[in-house]
Order: structure tokens, then C-alpha cells, then sequence
């Protein structure tokens, strides 16, 4: 915000149950007041059954955009106008932008995770990855993934291995390349973590207060994998620590956090970002 809000400044915000812990406010609204912006960025707490008067409420405000968080990613695809391709393929999303009453819905987690993979050099393409946990953040990680030419196979807990079964599937069916989906066991994970590229944990395993869970024991982990952990608190989890420790080349899920929401900003606003601030306001705030 350039001079504070006034009647001309722009509404953007982020609707999910709980909010509280959210550290989108405080990026968004440093990169609007770096650039000399007239946005202001809240936070919304929302429970399941008012999502859609929350959107309505955005159309008839004329808010400029929404972020979406758990666990409302699917709840809103049927109250868009019209859904950016990529978003209709994971069928999730996590970003909307309202032009003049036209809602569009956006999925910016599966490029903000690609992102930071490819600013390092590392392309997916022909690379076999292992995805551990079946959730709502599987969904767009093994999309963008699958869509980058990598192979893939999930793995999550017996208890929920449909899951990964529906993931897997819809991938085999919309990519026509086949896509496993098999049960978290040790014998499971050392197999196919000694035939791969890339490791992706999308569970909450390792985040704070747990910061003593791991999603996959040390020793499976060695020098050549590349370990990517969506969780970024802490912005080091156990996980990361460990592959680091064994020679590993890690990924903090900081990067997805900051780079999802840069590409929400580059879509309200038309403006590229500062992507450096914003991954800095994010690291303070944790």
C-alpha cells in the first residue's frame, strides 16, 4: 500500500478452517508496500458450510482475488465461472481471481512446487519420483510432476492407500502414463527409493510441534536423490536434515510457500513480485 488504504485500494484475501497460522497476510502485504501498491492482503476464517456465501460475498465486494487454503480446494471449484486448465485437470484450487464478476480459479501449487526445482536446473522429465502421502498437495505435486514427463509412484499409509489409488489413476488416465500406487512400508519405500530420482514428502510429517517425525527412516536416503518437503515449519525439517546429512540435494517447502503466492500476485496485480522479500517476510514470520 502506497499511502495507506483508502477508497480506491484493492481487497485480496485467503479463506480456509483454521486461519489463524497463515503467513500469507504479512508476504503479500510487504510486496504490495515494496512496490508501491494501493492492495491490502487479509485473512478469513471460514468454516466448510460457508464457503459459498464466502465467494459470493467476494463477487458482490468486488474483492480482487482470494487465496484458498485447507480445506476449502475443492469445495470451490463449482462456484468459479471458469477454471484455468491446469486447475481443472488436479481438480483442486488454491487461487481466484475476480475480473468485474468473473471468477476464475487457479491452481499456483503445482507451479509454485515446480518452480524452485526448475530455478536449480532439475527437470522432471524422465526422472522417476516417489511421492509419499496421498492428500490434498499430492494431488497438484503429482499433476504438475506427471505433466513434466516425470514417472511416478505414491505411496501413503494402508489406511487411506485409495487415496493414492485415485491419484495414481486419474494420472494413468489423463497423462497415458502408468502411475503406481502402493502401501508406506519400509520394504515399499527402500525399494523404490533405491530406483529413484526424487523424493517428495506431501505429508505433515515433520511439521511443528512434531518436529521429530519423519515420513522416511535415514538410512533409505542417499547422496543421489534430490528430497523435496512441502512442510515448511520448520523451514529445515528432520527429513531435510537427514538427506542432507547423507549428501542429498534438498528442498524446503519455504519455496513452494513463496512461489505459489508469487504467482497468485503476478495474477491479480499483472506485476512480478519481489520474490526474495517475500521468502524473507515468510522465514521471520516462522
Amino acid at each position: 500500500m502506497a499511502n495507506g488504504i483508502s477508497g480506491k485500494t484493492k481487497v485480496c484475501g485467503i479463506i480456509g478452517y483454521p486461519i489463524e497460522h497463515t503467513m500469507s497476510p504479512p508476504i503479500h502485504n510487504a510486496a504490495f508496500k515494496e512496490m508501491g501498491l494501493d492492495y491490502v492482503y487479509v485473512a478469513f476464517g471460514v468454516k466448510g458450510e460457508n464457503v459459498t456465501r464466502a465467494i459470493e460475498g467476494m463477487r458482490a465486494l468486488n474483492m480482487r482475488g482470494m487465496s484458498v487454503t485447507i480445506p476449502h480446494k475443492l469445495a470451490v471449484i463449482p462456484l468459479m465461472d471458469k477454471l484455468d486448465p491446469l486447475a481443472e485437470k488436479i481438480g483442486a484450487v488454491n487461487t481466484v481471481v475476480n475480473d468485474d464478476g468473473v471468477l476464475t480459479g487457479y491452481n499456483t501449487d503445482a507451479l509454485g512446487f515446480l518452480q524452485p526445482l526448475l530455478e536449480k536446473g532439475v527437470e522432471p522429465e524422465g526422472k522417476k519420483v516417489v511421492i509419499v502421502g496421498a492428500g490434498g498437495a499430492s494431488r497438484a505435486v503429482s499433476f504438475i510432476l506427471a505433466d513434466r514427463g516425470a514417472n511416478l509412484v505414491i505411496l501413503n499409509r494402508i489406511e487411506e492407500l485409495d487415496w493414492a489409488k485415485e491419484i495414481a489413476g486419474n494420472i494413468t488416465q489423463v497423462f497415458k502414463k502408468e502411475t503406481r500406487a502402493l502401501e508406506l512400508t519400509r520394504d515399499n519405500l527402500k525399494n523404490e527409493i533405491d530406483k529413484a530420482d526424487i523424493l517428495v514428502n506431501v505429508t505433515s510429517l515433520g511439521m511443528h510441534p512434531n518436529i521429530d517425525a519423519t515420513p522416511v527412516p535415514a538410512e533409505l536416503l542417499n547422496s543421489k536423490l534430490i528430497v523435496y518437503d512441502i512442510v515448511y515449519n520448520p523451514v529445515k525439517t528432520r527429513l531435510l536434515k537427514e538427506a542432507e546429512a547423507a549428501g542429498a540435494t534438498i528442498f524446503s517447502g519455504i519455496d513452494m510457500l513463496v512461489w505459489q503466492g508469487v504467482i497468485a500476485f503476478e495474477k491479480w496485480t499483472g506485476m512480478k513480485p519481489p520474490v526474495e522479500l517475500m521468502k524473507k517476510e515468510a522465514i521471520k514470520y516462522l
